[in-house]
């Protein structure tokens, strides 16, 4: 019995003291296991991994997950693998996924501030887009949404627009009259179209190219890597080099999502993103540039310079435009953006 009685006391210690070790690794695993559970970013688009906007989701996965070693993980879904363009601002907001990259013309549900960059001949070059973007005004638009649910990080570029059609001029914005062109989803466009005298259409950008080739449209507006990783220029004769508006992107996070993140991620994810941001503008630029030479040698579709009167026949044309939105938009606004042309 004592023999027992000692055995039982003694298995009884061994047992204790195992339990407060297990409780001790227990207690600390935890600390241990949060720096090494990392808070999961989707970060989704509609476009392709090669194009610009597609390079630089996945450089901010590079560099996100670099700075931030063990602390986040960023998973990217290009070609609207889990939303398309008419649902992801609906998944962000219902906190689906993080962050995604739309245009800018479809933000004008959530602030009429956002048309300025619709309006036709505001800028006159990329360089004046940055310095405006980058400027107090720009960074006022990225954070006008917030009551909205809706923060943005940054501008990523895709370019200039041009205009092309199926016909054998456009010149001048008499040649444009009566002549039907597809649009984004915007009042402005809309109402650029109207001011020419044509007749703008709403479509989807996948409807495009089938639309030009059985002449639905006789035309459209976009900028020269859109031109020609779509194949348009192979179903239009003409792309008159017009730089008459810009095609951008923003970058935007769900608000409440992005102040919950602890201070140093949140801080990580904006460095990762200010790299991303002028990788892919200077893709953009590169593309653009390059894009604009393939069309040129393909010999399809003749690229037409402007000359300087020409051009400006069409910024006359388009004019009362500004007129029109100026109200939703904001006399500052315009006034900011106009400045950034004249900064050397």
């Amino acid at each position: 019995m004592p023999h027992s009685r000692i055995s039982r006391r003694h298995l009884q210690c061994r047992l204790g003291l195992l339990a407060g070790l297990a409780l001790s690794s227990l207690l600390a695993w935890p600390a241990a296991a949060q720096g090494q559970t990392p808070i999961t970013i989707k970060f989704s688009h509609v476009v392709a991994d090669q194009t610009p906007k597609g390079q630089g989701a996945l450089k901010f996965k590079e560099v996100a997950e670099k700075k931030l070693q063990g602390k986040v993980q960023v998973q990217v879904f290009p070609n609207s693998q889990l939303f398309g363009d008419g649902k992801e601002m609906e998944a962000l907001l219902l906190g689906d996924v993080h962050i995604i990259a739309p245009s800018l013309s479809k933000f004008d549900r959530y602030t009429k501030k956002i048309q300025l960059f619709d309006l036709p001949f505001l800028f006159d070059d990329m360089a004046a887009v940055d310095r405006f973007q980058s400027g107090p005004k720009g960074q006022e638009l990225l954070k006008s949404m917030t009551s909205r649910g809706l923060l943005g990080l940054a501008y990523w570029h895709n370019g200039m627009k041009q205009l092309s059609t199926g016909k054998d001029k456009l010149a001048r914005p008499e040649d444009a009259r009566g002549l039907k062109f597809r649009i984004q989803n915007s009042d402005v466009l809309e109402a650029q179209f109207r001011a020419l005298g044509a007749n703008p259409q709403k479509m989807a950008f996948a409807e495009v190219y089938q639309a030009l080739q059985t002449g639905v449209v006789d035309g459209q507006e976009n900028t020269w890597s859109n031109i020609y990783s779509q194949k348009f220029y192979e179903v239009q004769k003409i792309v008159a080099e017009t730089n008459h508006g810009v095609v951008d992107y923003m970058v935007v996070t769900n608000a409440k999502w992005w102040n919950a993140l602890p201070a140093d991620v949140r801080q990580g994810l904006s460095e990762a993103m200010a790299e991303a941001t002028a990788h892919a503008n200077r893709l953009a630029a590169d593309l653009n540039a390059r894009d604009r030479e393939h069309i040129a040698q393909a010999g399809k579709a003749r690229v037409q310079t402007v000359t300087a009167s020409d051009l400006a026949a069409w910024r006359a044309a388009m004019a009362p435009v500004w007129k029109r939105f100026e109200s939703a938009i904001g006399k500052d606004m315009i006034d900011a953006a106009l400045a950034a042309n004249r900064q050397p």
